[in-house]
């Protein structure tokens, strides 16, 4: 058996796994995997859980999905205007806040030259799609 020595090592030297709960597997999984296009790698009474570059999420079954409000788990892309406008086109609608300067994508743009669009899941956690 190989040994390894975790002494040297922080958690920042392993895969990361994102967890965002939801009331039905079924629905989530038609909307993470059939209109985000992500690949699921397994599925339980339990969760869903997918495959996102290097790391997971797992959509966990819960009885009562509590609404947070701020972002649970979001993408960094390249090109955000080209992402917003796929989603949109496969009926992802995009959040605006009150006081967050947006374009007519939901696209805000930070004074650092960041942009960011939100939007929700079908249990109503907040994805967001971030530009650095």
């Amino acid at each position: 058996m190989l040994y390894v020595d975790y002494k040297d090592m922080t958690l920042s030297d392993f895969k990361t796994i994102g967890f965002i709960p939801s009331v039905n597997l079924e629905v989530a999984n038609e909307f993470y995997s059939g209109l985000l296009g992500l690949r699921r790698l397994s599925n339980d009474e339990y969760a869903n859980e997918y495959e996102i570059n290097q790391a997971k999420l797992r959509v966990a079954k819960v009885n009562e999905a509590v609404k947070a409000s701020h972002t649970v788990f979001g993408w960094e892309v390249t090109d955000i205007q080209s992402v917003v406008e796929d989603l949109k086109i496969k009926g992802v609608e995009f959040m605006y806040y009150e006081g967050i300067p947006q374009d007519e994508n939901g696209i805000a743009t930070f004074p650092n030259g960041g942009k960011v669009a939100w939007f929700k899941d079908p249990d109503e956690n907040i994805l967001s799609i971030t530009q650095p």
